[in-house]
Formats: structure tokens, sequence, C-alpha cells
């Protein structure tokens, strides 16, 4: 069936993302995968394409779309060629709802041209080591100084996806105590200058998946952060962090029915060119059965994503909605690469193979953005249960 969802300017963009996907990324793909990141210089060249400027308004030198849609063409493109544009996802994807929604026009004027043209990369800091999910257990202080000028942030972030080449990041601590009533009170938003003395990059995380993206361990020790870089008001930070999961959480779900969709695409190519006993992969019943089997599955997560697309871009995808697309094309997507990669035998254990790839960098899907059984809590909540 035909999409829908995409008009001739998404189409026409899409056919530019694949040609240099095609000729700037593939290349060199392997390469990145064994450095475990995308190198610096790569992200300067997205600014240069526009990829960083799509959603940002024309003032600060970005395109001015509202539109989603153009962020899940290119994470479409992404999956079906097997690779990841590094760490950057995290830099559009997550950070700039915050600064769009929240930044005064003065942090937009200082920060958005720079955001656009990737010399600045961002990343947000929200986890810490002993927390996980439960972001208002979060230890991460920020003391305003007795001057009342700057901010003395300290403590430490895990698990900090784009945390090795940020130049800003977006982290989020405690500028009050909780109370009694709100253990979500007192959290406040600070863009820190990672240049900052204080502020160190720990380990280089070494990730089941995602290699290509750096995930790093953060610190600060006495950062002193301008009280101009407060993003929004102080200790109302985790209901701005609420207001961007279903989008966060819709960005995976494109994800994961773009990495089944590829899943199939890499195996049907597959099993044709394999010979066992004489015949191709591809003339075997079971191979026809369960390849089928799986196409049926990425054309329903394909409908789900679709249809919250279309919700999103309209202002109309609840909370609730965007965790039950991301809970079912995540879970989907589960079966449909574990089949894939069995119908590769032997060779689906190797990592040469893109299937291989694909089913180590999918298994986050259903951890991160919220797990699978917080999603079911969430649904579960929108039913009166």
């Amino acid at each position: 069936m035909r999409r829908t969802v995409y008009n001739e300017d998404h189409e026409a963009f899409r056919e530019t993302i694949r040609a240099f996907v095609e000729a700037e990324v593939v290349p060199v793909y392997d390469e990145w995968y064994a450095a475990g990141q995308a190198p610096r210089d790569f992200y300067h060249t997205l600014g240069e394409l526009g990829i960083f400027g799509i959603e940002v308004p024309e003032e600060y030198g970005g395109a001015g779309e509202e539109s989603f849609k153009f962020q899940a063409v290119i994470t479409e493109e992404c999956a079906r060629a097997g690779v990841s544009f590094g760490g950057s996802g995290v830099h559009v994807a997550l950070c700039l709802p915050y600064l769009k929604a929240y930044a005064t026009d003065e942090q937009k004027k200082r920060w958005l041209p720079d955001f656009v043209s990737g010399r600045t990369m961002y990343a947000i800091a929200m986890t810490e080591p002993g927390t996980g999910s439960d972001l208002a257990g979060m230890k991460t202080t920020a003391k305003l100084s007795e001057d009342g000028t700057h901010y003395v942030l300290n403590g430490a972030k895990t698990f900090i996806t784009g945390g090795v080449h940020a130049d800003r990041v977006i982290v989020c601590a405690r500028t009050a105590a909780p109370t009694p009533e709100d253990r979500r009170h007192g959290i406040s938003l600070l863009v820190v200058d990672t240049k900052a003395e204080g502020y160190a990059v720990g380990r280089k995380l070494d990730k089941l998946g995602l290699k290509t993206s750096d995930t790093a361990e953060l610190s600060f020790t006495d950062v002193k952060v301008p009280v101009g870089d407060l993003l929004g008001e102080e200790n109302k930070g985790f209901s701005y962090l609420g207001q961007n999961l279903p989008q966060e959480r819709l960005g995976i779900a494109v994800g994961a029915y773009a990495q089944a969709a590829a899943a199939v695409r890499f195996t049907q190519a597959y099993v044709q060119d394999r010979t066992v006993f004489g015949k191709s992969v591809a003339s075997f019943q079971n191979t026809k059965f369960e390849l089928a089997a799986c196409k049926a599955e990425v054309d329903a997560a394909e409908a789900v994503v679709d249809r919250a697309l279309e919700a999103h871009d309209l202002g109309e995808l609840s909370a609730a909605e965007a965790a039950s697309a991301k809970l079912f094309t995540t879970e989907v997507a589960h079966r449909v690469i574990d089949k894939c990669l069995q119908l590769h035998g032997g060779y689906g254990y190797m990592n040469e193979y893109p299937i291989a790839r694909l089913y180590a960098d999918n298994r986050v899907n259903r951890i991160y953005g919220g797990t699978s059984e917080v999603m079911k809590m969430i649904i579960a909540k929108s039913m009166g249960l």
C-alpha cells in the first residue's frame, strides 16, 4: 500500500538523504564502528547539509519546519542502509525541543546559530548512577552562589549519549530539596559549557550495540554555571522533561519500525543469494513463511508509526498513544529481527553482516525512553486501570 504520511517535499528530502548516506557514510561506516564513534568533523558536515537546522526557526539560521516527519525520514534512511549518524540524534531529537520551548530570546540568539552549524554539539544529562529511571531521586546539585551570579554544580551522570563530543550539555540538577508532598520539586535544567573548570568526561561506555554513538559518564566538581545559562524557570525542570516524552518515544517507534523493515530487506536479499543443499535458502517453505510473517508485522508497525506521525504533527499525540506506539513497534522489531537473524544462520552472528548489528542496536529500544513495562503502566493508566 502506498504511504500517504509523506508529501513531495519529504520524498525529495529522502532522495537527498539516501544519496548522502550512500556516498558519505556507508563507505566509512566500518571505520566508525571500529572506533566506537563518528568523527567530530562529520557533525560539521551534517550542519552544512542543513540536517541540524530543519526545525530551528529561520531567524536563528534554520529552515523553520515544524514537522517531525523530516527527522523520521532521516531515521528510516539510516536504518535502510544499516548505518547511523553517530550520537548526533540526541542533538536534534532530544535537546532541540527544550531549547526551542524554554530558552529566552537572548539564549536562542546565543546558542542556536552554532547549534545549526554543528560548531556546538549538545547532549542531555538526566540519568545518574544508581537511580536509573527514577529522575526524582537524582543527587546532582546546583547551588546558587552568594552573589547570585552563578550556580555551583556537583554530581555525576551516566549513559549520556553524545557525551564525548558534546560542547554543551543540558544537565538536570537539584536547585532545591524535594518536598514531602512532591519528590519531583526542585529540579532545574542548566545548559553547561563542557570547557568549564571541574567538568569532566569519564569513561566512554562500551555498549552492546549502537557502537558509533558515543556514550559516556560525566562528573561535575564545583562547576560554575552562569545564571544566564539556566534553561526555563528554576525548580520546574521535572515538568519540562515530561513535555518532550511523546516525541522522544515517537522517535524510538520510528526507529524500531525502520530497523524491522531493514531486517526484512537485508534477509530477503541474503536468502535469495545463499545456497544450502544445492538450493537457495529462499526456496524453502519455512523461509517463505517466516519472511511473510515478518513482512506482515512490519506492515502493521508502519501503520502505527504513520498514524502517530500524523497525530504528532497535528499536536494531538498523547503520552499514552506515544507509549502504545513505542511498545508495539519495539516488540515487533524484537521479534522480526530475531527471526531474520535466524534465517542468516551462523553468518547472522557475525558483525560484518548488518543483521548482527541491527540485532544488537535494536535491543535498547525496549529500555531507553522508558522500558516496555513503563509503557504498559502508562497505557493502563490511560484506560483507567
